[in-house]
């Protein structure tokens, strides 16, 4: 079967431009599509990197300013892997010029923004997809096939947190290239908008809307020497994140996010407590489901750990992998994204979570700030 080229225009080279591309390159060699990505051209300011990067990864071409990218007819999709600030411009404009758009998380650096984003895609009526990969992780693919088939009953606790270390030292800069997490002008947020983004896209994808939020942030650092300026400036982001929260269908939320947990680089961990059945799952383990299952004999009745490695249509996506009990890694949450984009674009189906969907977590974003800010409970915009 002949396939459509799909011609890729990247825009970043960083962290997430690597693990996007890597995706790419992955994709057709495991999943069955009418289209292939093609790498046709990677966009960065520095002209030298850009160049690097394209010879490295295959790239076809390069340019240096995101607008002519986004303007080339040979271009199929913009890809945004740049700081938050500058996801709005870029996909309004790329939505302009009839581009699909696959988006860096979180959406926008608000609410407000985001809209906008969202409007100009379905305007254009252009595929658009946020990248919230943790959802295509096999493991929580499944937790999410045993909510849907009603095996967890009533639910009443969702927990999640999500832990790293690395910004514990106070002569630690902010903004610029590496640091701009650390910049509220270019994150938009802190640890919030950063990490919660993914905890909350997963629990609202696994356990419905979320209707009201009470949140508690703290910056540890108050001042820190911008790298753009040379000179000690405040710190407007949140360092660390504790919230509150309920579901729409009655159950509670807790979840944490911080930097300034010594020991943690990436520990990302979520508990959902239901009726019948309790299920967990750990980043760190990221191959395996926790189960507890009430309706088991009470003889055997327990924690058990699934390894979700069977090459069968009962484990999500491992069928198109290896042989079962081999794993697969992080990287490929983002093959399984790039894969059910396609296979979107094959069926004409929206593949999830769109830049409406994502739009949903940026409203429990500005709330819990909002809270946060006005120590009030504060209900989830609609």
């Amino acid at each position: 079967m002949s396939k459509k080229n799909l011609n890729i225009g990247m825009i970043g080279y960083g962290f997430m431009g690597r693990a996007h591309t890597n995706a790419y390159c992955q994709v057709s060699h495991f999943f069955d599509s009418q289209h292939k990505p093609v790498l046709k051209a990677v966009c960065a300011r520095d002209e030298a990197k850009a160049k690097s990067f394209a010879e490295q990864w295959g790239y076809e071409s390069i340019e240096t300013d995101w607008r002519k990218l986004v303007a080339r007819k040979d271009i199929d999709v913009i890809d945004i892997c740049v700081p938050n600030n500058l996801h709005a411009e870029i996909a309004i404009e790329a939505a302009k010029n009839g581009k699909m758009i696959l988006c860096e998380k979180p959406l926008a650096m608000d609410s407000a923004q985001g809209l906008k984003m969202v409007e100009a895609v379905e305007k254009a009526k252009v595929a658009n997809m946020v990248w919230y990969n943790y959802r295509r992780i096999p493991a929580v693919t499944l937790a999410k096939r045993l909510i849907d088939e009603g095996k967890l009953g009533k639910i009443f606790h969702y927990r999640a947190k999500f832990l790293q270390d690395w910004t514990i030292k106070s002569d630690l800069p902010q903004g610029g290239q590496g640091l701009w997490r650390l910049d509220l002008a270019a994150a938009g947020a802190g640890v919030s908008g950063d990490l919660l983004a993914h905890c909350i896209d997963t629990a609202i994808w696994l356990n419905g809307p979320m209707s009201t939020v009470s949140c508690m942030t703290e910056t540890f650092v108050k001042e820190r020497m911008h790298t753009l300026t040379g000179k000690v400036e405040k710190v407007g982001i949140d360092d660390a994140c504790i919230f509150f929260g309920k579901f729409a269908n009655g159950s509670l939320a807790n979840f944490e996010s911080t930097r300034y947990a010594r020991g943690h680089k990436a520990a990302y961990t979520f508990e959902i407590n239901g009726e019948n059945m309790s299920l967990g799952w750990d980043l760190h383990d990221l191959h395996r489901l926790q189960v507890f299952d009430y309706t088991d004999e009470s003889k055997i009745r327990g924690w058990k750990s699934v390894h979700v490695t069977d090459n069968s249509p009962e484990h999500p996506y491992m069928e198109k992998w290896w042989v079962p009990g081999l794993s697969i890694g992080y990287d490929a949450s983002f093959t399984h994204q790039v894969a059910d984009f396609l296979t979107g674009l094959d069926t004409g189906k929206t593949a999830s979570p769109t830049f409406r969907d994502a739009l949903e977590t940026q409203q429990i974003l500005d709330a819990i700030l909002e809270s946060a800010k006005t120590k009030q409970w504060v209900s989830v915009a609609k």
